[in-house]
C-alpha cells in the first residue's frame, strides 16, 4: 500500500531536502506541499492524503490552531509534527490538538520514515529524543493532578501562565478570543481561590507547569521551527 503525505513547512530547502527523503521511498508518495498553516489546512481538506507531515511555526494561524483544523475538518489525516521545538509543552499542545506524532528536526532519516509510517498505521509516535520525556510526563500526570478542578481549556491557559504569557498571547497560541482568555483566567483564579494571576503563576509553576524554554512564535516571528 502506498502511503499518501503532503508536506507543509516555510523553510523551502528543509521542504526540498524532506521531499528529496519521501520520494526516495517506494510506497510513499508526496502528493503536496505547503509552506503557511491555511495552506497547510487547505492542502489536507482537498487531497485528504494518509498523512500530513507539519512544521509548527509557519506564518499563519498557529501550529495549535492549524493542527486543530486539520483534525476537526479532516479526520482521516494522520497529523505529524517535524519541527526544532521540543518544549514538553508545545509536545503536549500538539497531542491535546490533534497530533499523532512528533518528531524533532535533528532526527535521523530513517526516524523521519519510521515516524510517517506509523502515523499512517495511527499510531502515536514521539522521535527519539521525546519518548522518555513524555512517558515520565503522562505518567506524572495521570498519578497526580493538583488542579483536577479545573476543565481541559483551563489547564492549558494555566500551562501558558505559567510560562509566563500575556492574556493576547495566550490567545493567539490556543487560537481563542482574547475575551474567552480573560473569562478562562478569571475562573481559574477563583477555582484555585487565589487574589491574581501571579499567584496562580507560582502556584503552577510548584507543580511543575511551565518549565519548558521552547516558544513558539507567531505569524510575524522571524525565529521559526
Amino acid at each position: 500500500m502506498t502511503t499518501t503525505v503532503v508536506i507543509a513547512d516555510d523553510h523551502p530547502v528543509f521542504l526540498d531536502g524532506l521531499h528529496a527523503l519521501l520520494t526516495g521511498e517506494p510506497d510513499v508518495d508526496v502528493v503536496g506541499r505547503a509552506v503557511t498553516g491555511d495552506e497547510a489546512v487547505r492542502a489536507a481538506r482537498t487531497l485528504e492524503p494518509d498523512v500530513i507531515v507539519l512544521d509548527l511555526g509557519m506564518p499563519g494561524p498557529g501550529g495549535t490552531a492549524t493542527i486543530e483544523a486539520i483534525a476537526t475538518g479532516t479526520p482521516s489525516v494522520g497529523i505529524l509534527v517535524l519541527t526544532m521545538y521540543d518544549d514538553d509543552s508545545l509536545v503536549f499542545d500538539a497531542v491535546r490538538a490533534g497530533a499523532l506524532g512528533y518528531v524533532l528536526k535533528g532526527a535521523d532519516p530513517g526516524e523521519v520514515l519510521s515516524a510517517v509510517h506509523a502515523v499512517a498505521r495511527r499510531e502515536a509516535v514521539f522521535g527519539a529524543a521525546l519518548a522518555r520525556r513524555m512517558a515520565d510526563w503522562f505518567a506524572r500526570t495521570v498519578a497526580s493532578d493538583p488542579f483536577e478542578q479545573l476543565t481541559p481549556r483551563e489547564h492549558d491557559v494555566l500551562r501558558l501562565l505559567a510560562q509566563g504569557l500575556g492574556n493576547a498571547a495566550m490567545a493567539e497560541r490556543l487560537g481563542i478570543t482574547l475575551k474567552t482568555v480573560r473569562n478562562l483566567v478569571s475562573s481559574i483564579l477563583t477555582k484555585l481561590q487565589l487574589p491574581d494571576r501571579a499567584a496562580a503563576k507560582d502556584q503552577a509553576r510548584e507543580a511543575g507547569l511551565g518549565r519548558g524554554t521552547g516558544q513558539l512564535p507567531g505569524p510575524a516571528g522571524t525565529s521559526r521551527g
